[in-house]
């Protein structure tokens, strides 16, 4: 799937927040990618980098935001946070080129005409390049879906990266997750609070350079599997404790 022939008219007011560690080999041409869908601003959150990642985003054409403290979280966080106030809705993806901007008005579209408060892009529904996805990625999708399902009736089959809402909402879901818990974190309490969840499918490629820090060895895969079990029950009970009372999210 290309890009729209014209502009959709809310992409100017769209954000997107790349987080990234050490991902100098792709970054630039991430950058180039998404601005040339006709977003307002990409920000991209440097989590600690070794490399010359800051410098090359910058280059590109993004605002840079440094975020020492390691932590896929804390970096998505810090974006968010530093997301102009001019923007009205936010998108994530990762720093890798796996994820496709083309897909960015497509995930966007469906916030910005009131269609749906929660739009994540889903990989397993879309077309991916062989090798694109672990097998562990693939089951830590199922299993979050699985989860998901079982508690909150809502369907997702990913935890993909891509995905967008709009700024205010995203500020007032209170999120909390540090790590890689925050992805599924987004989606448990867009389900719990009762947001127009949708999912569609988007396209994905191996990554263009660097190393996962997940997906790319077994021992990660695992250690990312616990980590969504365990945050699962861990937030699912914070709601509830939460929604008994009187208020599902902190402010």
């Amino acid at each position: 799937m290309s890009a729209p022939a014209f502009l959709p008219a809310f992409l100017p007011a769209v954000t997107v927040v790349v987080p990234c560690l050490d991902e100098e080999e792709a970054i630039g041409d991430v950058v180039r990618e998404v601005l040339a869908v006709g977003v307002g601003e990409v920000i991209v959150v440097d989590n600690g980098s070794t490399d010359r990642t800051a410098e090359r985003a910058d280059a590109a054409g993004a605002r840079v935001v440094s975020q020492p403290t390691r932590g896929y979280g804390r970096a998505c966080a810090a974006g968010l946070a530093a997301v102009r106030p001019e923007s009205e809705f936010v998108c994530f993806l990762d720093g890798d080129g796996s994820d496709v901007p083309a897909f960015i008005p497509h995930v966007v579209r469906p916030v910005a005409e009131d269609g749906a408060d929660f739009v994540m892009g889903s990989r397993l529904r879309g077309r991916r390049e062989p090798g694109s996805m672990t097998p562990q990625q693939i089951l830590a999708g199922w299993l979050a879906g699985t989860l998901l399902r079982l508690v909150y009736r809502v369907r997702f089959t990913d935890m993909s990266p891509l995905r967008a809402m709009r700024v205010g909402r995203l500020r007032g879901l209170g999120m909390s997750e540090e790590t890689y818990g925050w992805n599924l974190e987004m989606q448990i309490r867009a389900a719990a609070g009762g947001l127009r969840c949708v999912e569609i499918p988007v396209d994905h490629r191996c990554r263009r350079g660097g190393q996962s820090k997940v997906s790319g060895n077994v021992t990660a895969g695992l250690k990312a599997a616990w980590k969504i079990t365990t945050t699962f029950l861990r937030l699912v009970r914070l709601e509830r404790s939460w929604a008994g009372q009187g208020g599902r999210h902190r402010s």
